[in-house]
């Protein structure tokens, strides 16, 4: 043991004992102690240190100290700290801290022995921030130091400190290459706790690990790659990996599973459509790289050749040609259809998306091209050809009467189905009636296609699904359509007619199948056979179709047919026929080759989707602003007619209204002058002004009711008839102002419907308001003017002397036919024509009422053609500043469908179909 083994035991003591064992350390140190005391000079601070450690051990911590504080000698930095360890076991730790940092010592053990001292002593304190900055300096000066490295990792995990804990493992295996830290580095990243450090901080800790164990770099660098696949360091930590493999020499003997697993599962992920392409062209070629190094795997190399065909350059030069050299390999585990599926799947996923279609057509064709239980067999041929009664035939129904309209696929089944498939949906049909009103009145017949399931014993016996397609009738739109079905087949079955077989017409049809799918086997039914006159006739007509065709398909098998033979033996030599041309080798293969067809043909249909819709955004945009042109020019006339009109009608009312006005104003005044003949000398003067004003008033109201009201009924009456011509010509206006619009929606989007109730209305209030009105009396005679009260005083004071009558009568009489009845007839026409005055202010907001609905509609169209221009410029807007949010996931699902082609196709010898 070496002596500072001794000190940090405080065991030095037992340097006294040696043969003394059985006695005592007190007494035998004492002894020395009285020996030593005996010298001329003696030493007394080795045995003072050695009696403090052994009343240290016997708890005795105060005696331990006043030893220890006697040591003067080179022992007294340790008996400085042995004082401090008394008093931190006695519980006083602020004075121990305080003896601990004061000794100042050169010794790396003291230090190292004071340090972790201190450390325990922080932790017992609480005092972390200090425990850790203390062990972090003790790691610094002296790491091999025993238990060092071991206690500061047990307190920070303690501590759940994960950044020291981390900075600890991360160090140490760097420093000592020992795999226990890697793996203690390694159970780290497991437990999730390294995420936040960025990827570099790790690498240089890999790059030592791959020269130390490459089995625990592989689990290591796996461990790190998941716990950043989720965050926002991923790319980075991408881009420090693959710099990493890069600089390695990679062995193809040597296995890396899981970090070829997870480059492939990278690469699917940065292809799969999430992505912009500018997001990961960056990575990719690095990791498309490391992973072909990792592994000599197929579906790495179709991966390197894949992105290498549509970026070229990216991938270096040596890369590519031995992915050349890989893809020639064809054995291997890759399940192809599955991750062919797994592409359609996400295409489908990313079209609904981003609003480009369900595709249930697509699907379903889909669906049919996995279902290897039946062969497809693809009926079809011109109109006429009796390819209906020869369905009908194989069915053992009659489904059909006139030729078929649409798709129809019949399959077995256990019991009846019908189903309409859409690329907006599935309809389940009800029956037999159903599905033939369908395709009775199909119009666009080709944009759906119908599945047809029933117990067939035919179809079951021979495990076939037939495709019956609409007749040919030379339109090249009808056979492009039929044509987008063709790859969903197996075999392709001609249907000849025998009068006119294999026309030129007839011919070109197959020369074009034949060129869009050079794969898929054409046969021919001959049918009509029973037509023929005689068997010589018959016999010639099949042997010179069978050379006609052998002369261009010479592999093509042709079955002569007649519906109206026994239907048990002709559907007997049917079988035998099918069973000949059903060629079931391979079938699995090829299938797959028209799965990769329909996901390219869908990639291309997306991407012109793309450009159609911008165009009909384009389109939209021009279409709306033209329209809003034209109705905000209809609201502005529509509101000049309705100001135009409001004016006419209203001056046309004021004008009856003044006639009457000016009537009334010039008979009234004469009216009562000619009151003056009720005036005699024998009236009663004192009470003549009162018999005057009710006369007067009486005649007024007579007037008024008799002459003036029936008079201006008729005026009005023909003012509502008037206005009525006028409405009439705005009605008449607006209808051929909406045909013009209508036109342009294609459809009665705007109905100009005026609110003639509103004639209604004046015609009820000027009935009511002319039929008669009570008339409250005016005050013409008993006002209090000068001249009245003078005539009525002298009528009451004089009028009783019958020699004063003739002077008043004559007095009263030209009163009468002299006064001033304007402020009468003032108030006459005032009382009479308030109400009309009421509905004359009126007029304007009815006028207004008659054109609501009009201007409402034409306002809300306005309204609609501005929100579809602001939404359209809105769309095309995002669709022209980022472009590639369309179409980089459909190139990188390209890239996707070129890397299955090269394990699939290429890699197989089979012939890609476009």
């Amino acid at each position: 043991m070496t002596i500072e083994e001794q000190f940090i035991g405080k065991t030095y003591y037992k340097m006294f004992i040696n043969e003394h064992e059985g006695i005592h350390p007190i007494h035998v140190i004492g002894d020395a102690y009285q020996e030593e005391l005996q010298k001329d000079i003696p030493d007394l601070s080795p045995i003072r240190f050695a009696q403090g450690e052994v009343y240290f051990h016997h708890k005795d911590y105060e005696a331990a100290i006043f030893k220890w504080e006697n040591v003067t000698n080179e022992l007294s930095p340790w008996a400085k700290k042995n004082i401090a360890d008394a008093y931190y076991e006695s519980g006083i730790l602020p004075n121990a801290e305080d003896l601990y940092l004061a000794i100042d010592t050169d010794n790396l053990t003291l230090q190292t022995e004071v340090a972790l001292k201190l450390f325990s002593l922080y932790i017992a304190r609480g005092k972390v921030d200090s425990a850790v900055k203390i062990i972090k300096k003790t790691i610094v000066s002296n790491p091999d130091y025993p238990n060092v490295t071991e206690r500061a990792r047990a307190f920070f995990e303690e501590q759940n400190d994960w950044e020291n804990a981390i900075e600890l493992a991360v160090n140490e295996a760097k420093r000592t290459g020992s795999l226990n830290w890697f793996q203690i580095l390694h159970l780290y990243v497991d437990q999730g706790v390294t995420k936040n450090h960025a990827p570099n901080y790790f690498s240089q800790a890999l790059i030592e690990l791959f020269s130390v164990d490459q089995l625990e770099f592989e689990g290591l660098a796996s461990s790190l790659w998941r716990s950043y696949e989720y965050e926002g360091s991923f790319f980075a930590w991408l881009k420090e990996i693959n710099y990493i493999l890069l600089n390695f020499e990679m062995n193809h003997e040597e296995a890396w599973p899981e970090l070829s697993r997870l480059h492939k599962e990278t690469y699917d992920q940065f292809i799969d459509g999430r992505y912009l392409i500018k997001q990961v062209e960056e990575f990719i070629p690095d990791l498309l790289t490391n992973w072909l190094r990792l592994s000599d795997s197929v579906v790495a190399g179709a991966a390197v050749l894949s992105w290498n065909e549509l970026f070229p350059v990216s991938i270096s030069v040596a890369i590519v040609e031995e992915a050349d050299k890989l893809i020639a390999q064809t054995e291997h585990s890759f399940d192809e259809l599955e991750e062919c599926l797994t592409l359609f799947e996400a295409i489908m996923k990313w079209a609904v998306a981003h609003d480009m279609g369900e595709h249930n057509r697509l699907i379903w064709i889909v669906d049919q091209l996995i279902d290897f239980d039946s062969h497809h067999l693809f009926v079809t041929g011109y109109s006429g050809s009796g390819k209906s009664s020869f369905i009908n035939m194989i069915i053992g129904e009659e489904l059909q009467d006139s030729p078929t309209t649409s798709m129809v696929m019949f399959s077995d089944s256990e019991e009846l189905q019908i189903s309409e498939i859409s690329d907006q949906g599935i309809t389940d049909l009800s029956g037999f009636a159903e599905f033939q009103a369908r395709m009775d009145r199909r119009r666009n017949a080709l944009e759906s296609m119908i599945e047809f399931r029933q117990p067939t014993p035919f179809l079951y016996e021979n495990q076939l699904a037939i495709l019956d397609t609409p007749g040919f009738n030379g339109s090249h739109y009808d056979r492009k359509d039929i044509f987008n079905y063709l790859h969903v087949a197996d075999t392709i079955l001609f249907v000849l007619d025998a009068n006119d077989p294999f026309s030129d017409k007839e011919q070109e049809i197959v020369s074009q199948m034949q060129t869009l799918a050079p794969d898929i086997p054409i046969h021919f039914l001959l049918n009509k056979m029973d037509t023929i006159a005689n068997e010589q006739d018959a016999a010639y007509i099949v042997k010179e179709t069978k050379r006609e065709i052998a002369s261009i398909l010479p592999n093509a098998k042709v079955f002569a047919f007649s519906s109206k033979k026994n239907n048990g033996q002709s559907l007997a030599d049917l079988k035998g026929f099918v069973s000949s041309i059903k060629q079931m080798r391979n079938i699995e293969d090829k299938r797959l080759s028209k799965l990769l067809y329909f996901i390219r043909t869908t990639i291309t249909s997306l991407l012109q989707k793309r450009i159609d819709v911008e165009n009909q955004l384009i389109e939209s945009v021009r279409w709306n602003e033209d329209l809003l042109m034209r109705l905000n020019g209809a609201i502005n006339q529509l509101k000049d007619i309705e100001s135009e009109k409001t004016s006419s009608i209203t001056k046309a009312y004021r004008s009856i209204k003044d006639s009457l006005q000016k009537e009334i104003s010039d008979v009234i005044p004469n009216m009562l002058k000619e009151c003056s003949k009720l005036i005699s000398e024998k009236s009663d003067f004192s009470k003549i002004h009162i018999e005057l004003n009710d006369e007067m008033n009486k005649r007024i109201q007579d007037h008024l009711n008799n002459d003036v009201l029936p008079k201006y009924f008729t005026a009005l009456q023909g003012w509502i008839q008037q206005a009525k011509g006028e409405f009439d010509d705005s009605q008449a206006f607006l209808v051929e102002m909406s045909e013009g619009l209508n036109n342009m929606y294609g459809a009665e989007r705007i109905s100009p419907d005026c609110d003639y109730k509103v004639l209604d209305d004046w015609s009820r209030d000027t009935d009511r308001m002319t039929t008669s009105i009570p008339f409250d009396p005016v005050n013409i005679m008993m006002r209090r003017t000068p001249s009245q009260f003078l005539l009525k005083s002298a009528g009451r004071l004089l009028g009783a002397l019958s020699q004063n009558k003739t002077m008043l009568f004559h007095k009263y009489q030209a009163f009468v036919e002299n006064e001033d009845y304007s402020e009468a007839v003032s108030e006459v026409n005032k009382r009479f024509f308030q109400q009309f005055e009421l509905f004359e202010r009126a007029l304007d907001r009815d006028t207004t009422l008659f054109f609501r609905q009009p201007l409402k509609v034409l306002n809300q169209a306005a309204d609609e053609a501005r929100i579809e221009i602001s939404n359209n410029k809105e769309m095309l807007s995002k669709m022209n500043t980022n472009p590639e949010l369309f179409r980089d996931p459909l190139t990188l699902f390209e890239v996707r469908l070129r890397q299955f082609e090269w394990m699939t196709v290429a890699g197989k010898g089979m012939q890609t179909v476009y």
